[in-house]
């Protein structure tokens, strides 16, 4: 049985505090924000215990911040808010709203930070319910209903700051079910999208687990998860390690076909797994990132 926890330099298993409270009604923001019902999935079809079980492997693990680094709390429900973290480079830095992998937290990316601050970038990284400090139960429909609430905190968070950089946003593996969700929503809002070994459907991702994921209507969703993927046109990086053994590549070649962007860069790092991708490929991975990210300012 292969799980699917991943988490960087921990190799994959295969086996049977200051805080800054968003000063808003959760509930109401949510409603605020219109989605176009074309781009609209209904991801509850995947809430069931036996997939929850093998994607979601949520950890209450917990730090208090570096120096200059800010914990935030973004409520998405009554009584249920969401952990993040922001690491600040500068007032006019351009800033990454960053999804994680399904057996992280944010408190991790405390080094991982440091060098997207070394490049100008400002990393904003968000959990799951069930993640860190955050309440709840993870699950695809609320993982993908709680993006929209964190981005709108995050973007208006900033703005009231004095942050006047461009925003993009990033997902790793799941997060890239994140990602993509805020890519197709807010084309008007944000520069671009970068999935670091993400996949191009999450219906597709079950079926890696073998016969032990039933999944009603498959094809269907995948169909629908594809269309959405070719709505969105802004700028994409696609990083991918060559040998990963819990997103086969294939997923990257996929996504990048599919994706509508014309300014679109698929990046292979050679001989890199899940997740040892950064330490094998970290020269390629973070020229890329600053690449990206300056040609879009």
């Amino acid at each position: 049985m292969v799980t699917l926890s991943e988490r960087r330099g921990h190799s994959i298993s295969k086996s049977d505090i200051p805080k800054t409270t968003y000063p808003v009604d959760a509930p109401k923001l949510g409603a605020k924000i219109g989605l176009p019902m074309s781009h609209k999935i209904d991801y509850s079809l995947l809430d069931q215990p036996h997939i929850l079980r093998f994607v979601f492997y949520p950890r209450e693990d917990y730090s208090p911040p570096p120096r200059n680094a800010v914990d935030h709390s973004v409520p998405v429900e009554n009584d249920i808010s969401i952990g993040c973290r922001f690491y600040p480079s500068g007032k006019s830095a351009p800033s990454i709203l960053y999804f994680h992998g399904n057996g992280e937290v944010v408190y991790d990316y405390d080094d991982i930070a440091t060098l997207y601050n070394r490049l100008g970038i400002s990393l904003f990284v968000a959990d799951y319910r069930g993640y860190g400090q955050s309440g709840g139960t993870p699950s695809f429909s609320s993982t993908v209903g709680d993006a929209h609430v964190i981005f709108g905190y995050f973007r208006d968070t900033l703005k009231a700051g004095g942050y006047t950089g461009p925003l993009f946003v990033m997902g790793r593996s799941l997060g890239s079910l994140s990602a993509v969700e805020l890519a197709v929503n807010y084309p008007q809002d944000l520069k671009g999208l970068i999935i670091e070994s993400g996949f191009a459907s999450a219906g597709k991702l079950l079926m890696y687990l073998g016969s032990l994921i039933s999944f009603p209507r498959l094809e269907d969703f995948e169909k629908a998860t594809l269309e959405r993927l070719r709505s969105i046109t802004m700028p994409i990086l696609i990083i991918h390690g060559e040998w990963d053994e819990i997103i086969p590549f294939e997923q990257a070649e996929v996504l990048y076909q599919n994706v509508g962007s014309k300014d679109k860069r698929l990046l292979r790092i050679p001989n890199a797994g899940h997740n040892d991708i950064m330490l094998v490929g970290m020269e390629q991975y973070f020229e890329a990132v600053k690449e990206f990210v300056s040609a879009q300012k």
